[in-house]
């Protein structure tokens, strides 16, 4: 398998400064496609980290776009009825001509997670139970198939719902981390992994603890923030007031637990290289910035990493 790599749209940057710039995002994906990037992303909050949709802003992206994968990273499926989903998905699939991957997640534990479940009126506990059953039902739906009787939801006459581009429909990724369960899940019923692990000797074990549950293959993808400075003090501090920005915790809690770069341009790809190394084939690349720019990595991270993919 080839090495992707693909870049994150700011959806949450623009909103947490203020801009709140739909249209620049849509912008900064066209760049993103020009400048080389196999993949644009974007994450998922209506009020936790607010940003605007992720399904809608893709499928704008869509229509500016040609040949870059539109992906969610993550989408928190829990959140939206799934047979709502279903039909958003697959709106997306065909608008793109199947460039869709839904990156799945289930929501964080913490407080304004739960009030963001609880503005919806959508159960909170459960809720990776939840996700699990929705990707079966969307892959249900998106099949064609009449019914779907599950734990949470039955539904009759599931084959009117709108088919997607590809036969199968989008590719499913959970996000997560390395824990038995989630790995187990990923193995179960899952078509790609997209963990942030900050080790890459973590993510080797990972990913064969899901070539040992499964025969399938499963893309090993990577969500990593990294940010771009010859000055290693400046790229701390850039990272730094990102950080407590963004999640309200300084660079050095977020990054025990989350895979975050700060140096040049060599660094950071021999950082990413050991992901590579280990089996990785999908980097999905946050720019830690505040004002990002897909030229901040694509003049001199993108060719290196190019050439670590092909080594």
């Amino acid at each position: 398998m080839s090495l992707s790599i693909g870049i994150m749209l700011p959806s949450r940057e623009t909103a947490m400064t203020g801009r709140h710039d739909a249209r620049g995002l849509i912008e900064f994906a066209r760049i993103a496609e020009e400048s080389g990037f196999d993949s644009v992303w974007t994450g998922d909050s209506v009020l936790a980290r607010t940003r605007v949709d992720p399904l809608t802003l893709l499928a704008a992206v869509s229509a500016r776009t040609s040949r870059v994968t539109l992906g969610t990273a993550a989408l928190i499926g829990p959140l939206r009825p799934p047979l709502l989903t279903s039909a958003q998905a697959a709106t997306v699939d065909q608008l793109s001509g199947g460039r869709l991957i839904l990156g799945l997640g289930s929501g964080s534990p913490l407080p304004e997670s739960r009030r963001e479940f609880d503005a919806l009126a959508m159960p909170f506990t459960d809720r990776a139970r939840r996700l699990d059953e929705a990707a079966e039902l969307w892959r249900q739906a998106w099949a064609g198939e009449s019914r779907f009787s599950g734990r949470y939801w039955q539904i009759d006459g599931l084959d009117s719902a709108l088919p997607p581009a590809r036969l199968g429909g989008p590719p499913l990724w959970l996000a997560g981390g390395d824990s038995d369960r989630v790995i187990a899940r990923v193995a179960e019923g899952y078509d790609g992994w997209l963990p942030y692990l900050p080790d890459a000797g973590a993510y080797a074990r990972g990913l064969a603890r899901i070539g040992e549950l499964t025969p399938r293959p499963i893309t090993p993808a990577l969500y990593a923030t990294v940010c771009i400075d010859d000055d290693r003090r400046r790229a701390h501090d850039t990272l730094d007031t990102y950080t407590r920005t963004y999640y309200r915790q300084p660079l050095d809690v977020l990054s025990s637990f989350q895979a975050i770069c700060g140096g040049s341009a060599q660094e950071c790809a021999a950082w990413l290289a050991g992901y590579v190394d280990a089996g990785a084939r999908h980097l999905v690349l946050r720019i830690g910035s505040l004002d990002p720019h897909p030229h901040m990595l694509a003049g001199r991270l993108l060719p290196l990493l190019r050439q670590a993919g092909s080594s």
